[in-house]
């Protein structure tokens, strides 16, 4: 491995998922394989260091209380794992390490908070605690006997401990005839596979006996020496890639919260009161194209009254799929404040659109012979969210169509009577939560005796969850029926669709979840959900609010596939670099 190699190209193969760790992963694999340093004809084949090993390892023993297997010669696997340098010999790992396993003692954790924290307390994991005493005073090998790491390898599971100190009986405690070798065995085990190894998935855990059995392939001492220099020093290189790469993200991370803040900053926005042929004629130009080109453009005219600097890097800076979509939050919540495209002092005001729904509401009664609707209390504009632009007004779901919660009075809900040779789509919470705004699937088809104790929303309805998931929502594309756990709202006839409401529900998801009782199934119910105030544009304001959202939204969109594009790129070449490092 060349590090001046991984240097040069590492700015574009860290856009790849994990690039580190899977470096770090990498520089072990051509450790334990011989392909990391150079073989030298003149070291002490390992043949003969294993001889030396046996002799020593007899030694050792007698000074400790475990006893391991004594073989003049290595034997060599059936089906070795992979193909070692000719100087190399295969072992197993019972026959060069010793094991002082019977020298732990636990003690409980009362115990231990009884006395004093001084020297490192071992477990499985690492050091855990302090404790007063100390078994240990050399430099030993610890291997976790048991827990979920032995297969998931998220972290290592060798470690050296070193100085006085305590092991309990979750980590092996392995003696070698040096610490040299001891740090070689601690590379190779937290580069392979232990799965084999192992017993038990729920509880995982390696018993001494099948520790005993690793294959391990053993280099000469002298390579050895090599190696755990070369490893050091390269996974030295991984701490400082490791760490630069965190100091970009965090100050990417904090530009682009910094900027989209800033955009959303109402004291910082300029009064926007000119007509929409007068907007169209000030838009600005973006100084510079970025590498995203027509994305940047439009992302631009997010304020067109001005051209924030940041909007030119914005495809820099969305590097994770967290940037893009506290953009997009961003875009919502400039829409929903009146701050993403021009009012027009010449469109009706949302007062008389409010009225024109009311007497709709009001003949509609009439006509069905249903009693007057209770009236919800004058909006207190002192509690209001935010200021609204002039010609804007606050409404509530109810006042703007049909809202109610869906049903399903049948018990059990999967009985298989509501559903056998069913034609009536039902949909779930699942449904609503998984449909990113339009819902395309069903979980089931009520038949008539599903039907009957259930009702069906028309197409164009806006769903929002109450239950599970809270406050997801989504529009149907279908006639469907749903259960108490999902609230329906029909729009007044005077709205094209609901599509401005399911953008607005999305703005206030997290305060909606604020509702929610402190229980394991948080729901809210109706009462709260008519009580939030929507922010309501005149109908000409809100159509042109709808198409910029839509519009900026696919620009989101194509932001994600570039991101997940240049991550492909960035994985391609990281492969095709540890490809070179391995010829």
């Amino acid at each position: 491995m060349n590090p001046a190699q991984l240097l040069k190209h590492f700015d574009r193969i860290a856009e790849a998922p994990d690039a580190v760790p899977r470096l770090r992963r990498f520089i072990l694999d051509l450790a334990v394989r011989g392909k990391l340093v150079e073989q030298n004809p003149s070291d002490e084949p390992a043949a003969e260091l294993f001889a030396r090993i046996q002799t020593e390892k007899a030694k050792l023993e007698k000074n400790t209380k475990s006893r391991g297997v004594v073989l003049k010669k290595p034997v060599p696997p059936r089906i070795a794992p992979f193909q070692i340098p000719v100087s190399w010999v295969w072992v197993t790992f019972g026959q060069v390490m010793i094991s002082r396993d019977g020298e732990r003692v636990p003690v409980s954790k009362e115990e231990r908070n009884q006395r004093e924290k001084v020297y490192d307390y071992y477990g499985a994991s690492g050091a855990i605690d302090k404790i007063d005493g100390y078994l240990f005073d050399k430099p030993l090998l610890l291997i976790g006997e048991d827990g979920a790491n032995l297969i998931n390898r998220s972290t290592p599971i060798a470690f050296m401990a070193r100085g006085k100190y305590w092991v309990n009986n979750h980590a092996h405690v392995l003696d070698g005839i040096s610490e040299q070798f001891l740090k070689f065995v601690e590379l190779y085990i937290n580069s392979i596979d232990l799965k084999s190894y192992v017993t038990g998935t729920a509880q995982p855990k390696m018993n001494q006996s099948k520790m005993n059995g690793i294959l391990i392939a053993l280099p000469p001492e002298a390579e050895q020496k090599r190696i755990v220099a070369k490893v050091d020093e390269l996974m030295a290189l991984c701490d400082q890639l490791e760490a630069a790469q965190s100091k970009r993200e965090q100050r990417r991370d904090r530009l682009v919260t910094a900027s989209l803040r800033q955009l959303q900053d109402e004291e910082g926005l300029t009064p926007r009161r000119q007509d929409a042929k007068e907007e169209k004629q000030e838009s600005l130009t973006p100084r510079r194209q970025a590498r995203q080109g027509n994305c940047l453009s439009s992302l631009a005219s997010l304020a067109p009254w001005r051209e924030p600097v940041f909007l030119q890097d914005i495809p820099r800076l969305t590097t994770r799929p967290e940037h893009i979509k506290a953009l997009r939050q961003t875009i919502l919540s400039l829409a929903v404040r009146g701050h993403l495209v021009a009012q027009d002092s010449n469109d009706e005001p949302a007062t008389d659109l409010l009225k024109q729904i009311q007497a709709e509401k009001a003949q509609l009664l009439k006509v069905g012979g249903r009693k007057q609707e209770t009236g919800l209390p004058v909006v207190d504009l002192k509690k209001a969210p935010f200021n609204l632009p002039t010609g804007w007004a606050w409404a509530r779901f109810s006042e703007l169509g049909t809202f109610g919660r869906g049903k399903s009075k049948h018990r059990p809900r999967n009985d298989a009577m509501l559903y056998d040779g069913g034609t009536h789509l039902f949909i779930q919470t699942g449904d609503v939560a998984r449909s990113q705004g339009v819902i395309r699937t069903y979980t089931k088809k009520y038949n008539e005796a599903g039907l009957a104790q259930s009702m069906k929303w028309p197409a164009g309805t806006l769903c929002i969850t109450i239950a599970a998931n809270i406050a997801d929502s989504g529009i149907l594309s279908f006639d469907a029926c749903f259960p108490d756990s999902v609230v329906g709202f029909i729009p007044a006839s005077m709205f094209q669709s609901a599509r401005y409401f399911e953008y607005f529900v999305r703005t206030t998801k997290e305060n909606l979840l604020a509702f929610a009782p402190a229980t394991a199934q948080k729901n809210i119910n109706l009462e709260i959900l008519n009580a939030v105030l929507i922010p309501l544009p005149p109908l000409s304001e809100q159509h042109r609010i709808v198409a910029k959202v839509d519009e900026l939204m696919a620009i989101c969109d194509q932001l994600e596939a570039n991101l997940t594009t240049t991550q492909a790129d960035s994985r391609r070449l990281l492969e095709a670099v540890l490809r070179d490092a391995l010829a």
